[in-house]
């Protein structure tokens, strides 16, 4: 470190990107690659990875490699973290910004959609931070944050959110278990729960109904919705020297929602 003028920089460490070919993992890519990070991005669907490392060279000209993976299944996981660590050793920051949300009301949920999605947003990121973590363990350093959601602790009364609301529930109590346990490695822990977010897919929904985008920004105090660069200057924050004591918390990008009543 150079002093403070260093304080945010991610130099000479080396990040992956769970679900980086998402609106807010590609974001958090872009953000980590620009503040000095090696960065690779991985997901299951490798023409919105292509799309994704594309888009990031353009915009900040820092390659950004791809890998792909089935975040629900154990051996892909595996895969995954030792294909990584030949081609570049330890992973120093993991970004877990994979996610499933199918709705449905709660009485007519389907258990196989309920386990689909609990394999994904919970067991999916529980298999990334365990794999990793070995490697952030055996180097005594790393940086884990999770991208969770606002309904983690913020109900709707539409009735179509029970088993995405408790899955990102689960991730707030994973977060606190995995801080406490590993804080003794130098690893820190910690969650981003952004509100609802305008990413490429919820641009396609609101561009049908313009109104429920209106609707949705009205109730905001900062009368706008969540853009996936607003969860970059966490990821910074809380990957860099900056955030190296702090551990087990959650930061929400929301334009002051959470505090309202």
């Amino acid at each position: 470190m150079n002093g403070l003028t260093d304080l945010f920089s991610l130099k000479g460490k080396k990040a992956v990107v769970i679900g980086g070919g998402g609106g807010i993992g590609s974001a958090i890519a872009k953000g980590l690659a620009a503040y000095g990070a090696d960065t690779v991005i991985a997901s299951r669907n490798t023409e919105t990875l292509k799309t994704a490392a594309d888009a990031i060279e353009a915009e900040i000209g820092k390659r950004v490699r791809t890998y792909q993976v089935n975040v629900s299944d154990e051996e892909s996981v595996k895969s995954l973290v030792n294909q990584i660590r030949q081609d570049m050793g330890i992973i120093d920051i993991l970004v877990n910004s994979q996610g499933l949300n199918k709705k449905f009301k709660t009485t007519e949920m389907p258990m196989d959609i309920w386990d689909e999605m609990f394999s994904v947003n919970v067991k999916g990121i529980f298999m990334c931070c365990k794999e990793f973590g070995k490697g952030m363990i055996e180097q005594k350093y790393g940086r884990i944050i999770n991208i969770g959601s606002s309904g983690a602790i913020r109900a709707s009364t539409g009735d179509i959110s029970c088993c995405y609301n408790s899955s990102k529930g689960a991730l707030e109590s994973m977060k606190l278990a995995l801080a406490a346990g590993w804080a003794k490695y130098n690893i820190t822990v910690n969650n981003i729960n952004p509100i609802l977010t305008l990413t490429p897919a919820m641009a396609t929904i609101f561009k049908q109904d313009p109104e429920k985008k209106k609707s949705v920004e009205s109730r905001n105090p900062m009368g706008r919705m969540g853009m996936p660069e607003d969860c970059i200057g966490m990821a910074v924050f809380f990957a860099s020297e900056a955030g190296s004591f702090v551990t087990g918390q959650t930061l929400y990008p929301d334009g002051g929602l959470m505090i309202l009543q």
